[in-house]
């Protein structure tokens, strides 16, 4: 079997003398989520193929760019509508494992077929073989490099709001604010951030987050300052009491979101129209108060 015309196109980095395409098959467990989240995607084990391309840490998941980066894009059937950020997956090739962090979409593969940052790929298989058999698995709360981040994307007022957590571990199921003595649920977009559509006042909030495991983790000190990364004071629970976690809220500039890609980046970038049809150009942005896409 000769490889795609969407391969050709979108693997910049692989040269002409790339390998057979291997069939594969997945499994993915979706786990139905109520109160704001559309729903959160494990993947519980797979069995397929991997390519690479021009990763660099960011993409349609909208966090922020790393050197050396080892992270992977889903296709649309494991990303689900972004409830998949922020997770990661332990993958095994011919010549190791590694484990990546899910940053991005892949909207031409299909269920068991994962795109590698090249880094990642090149801990375990050879470069030029441009396609490898893979199996992997999400792990269930993983390390992660630091405290969990909030981020107030561009645009956010107290008439509107959008929020993108990192360092969460396994992906997240819900996200609320609090309102009084109540909390509103926020609805997750396929870029990962997180909305009140009707805003949330001036702030600062009060945040709390569920990941797919049931950890719960709530954020004071929440500051209505755009592009900026904070990491604000934190109390997680492992269930309705134990509390694990307690961090001084602190806060690093970071560059937003929407800047122009690198010259490399060939995949889907954050805020982009969502089309779940494979597309060779960037499509439309989103209108300035985007809405989730149901799973």
């Amino acid at each position: 079997m000769t490889e795609s015309a969407w391969w050709r196109s979108r693997r910049m980095l692989i040269g002409a003398g790339a390998g057979v395409v291997v069939a594969g098959a997945a499994t993915v467990a979706l786990v139905a989520q109520a109160s704001g989240a559309a729903c959160a995607a494990t993947v519980q084990s797979s069995a397929g193929q991997a390519t690479y391309y021009a990763a660099d840490g960011g993409g349609n998941c909208s966090f922020d760019k790393v050197s050396d980066p080892l992270v992977v894009a889903l296709g649309n059937a494991e990303y689900q509508s972004g409830a998949a950020c922020g997770g990661y997956l332990d993958v095994k090739g011919p010549k190791g494992s590694v484990r990546v962090k899910i940053t991005d979409r892949c909207p031409e593969c299909a269920a068991g077929h994962i795109d590698l940052s090249q880094p990642a790929f090149a801990k375990i298989g050879t470069i030029s073989d441009g396609i490898i058999k893979v199996t992997y698995t999400q792990p269930t709360s993983p390390a992660v490099p630091g405290p969990v981040t909030v981020r107030v994307k561009e645009g956010a007022s107290q008439y509107w709001l959008a929020l993108r957590f990192d360092n969460t571990g396994n992906p997240l199921s819900t996200a609320e604010v609090q309102s009084g003595s109540t909390w509103k649920p926020l609805t997750r977009t396929d870029y990962n951030y997180w909305i009140a559509e009707s805003g949330a006042g001036k702030g600062p909030f009060t945040v709390r987050i569920t990941d797919t495991a049931g950890r719960k983790t709530t954020l004071t000190g929440v500051a209505l300052t755009v592009g900026t990364v904070q990491r604000p004071g934190a109390s997680t629970t492992s269930g309705p009491t134990t509390a694990t976690k307690t961090t001084t809220a602190t806060r690093t500039t970071a560059p937003p979101s929407s800047a122009a890609p690198s010259p490399t980046a060939v995949d889907v970038q954050p805020e982009l129209a969502t089309d779940s049809s494979p597309s060779s150009g960037p499509a439309a942005a989103p209108a300035a108060s985007p809405s989730a896409n149901s799973c």
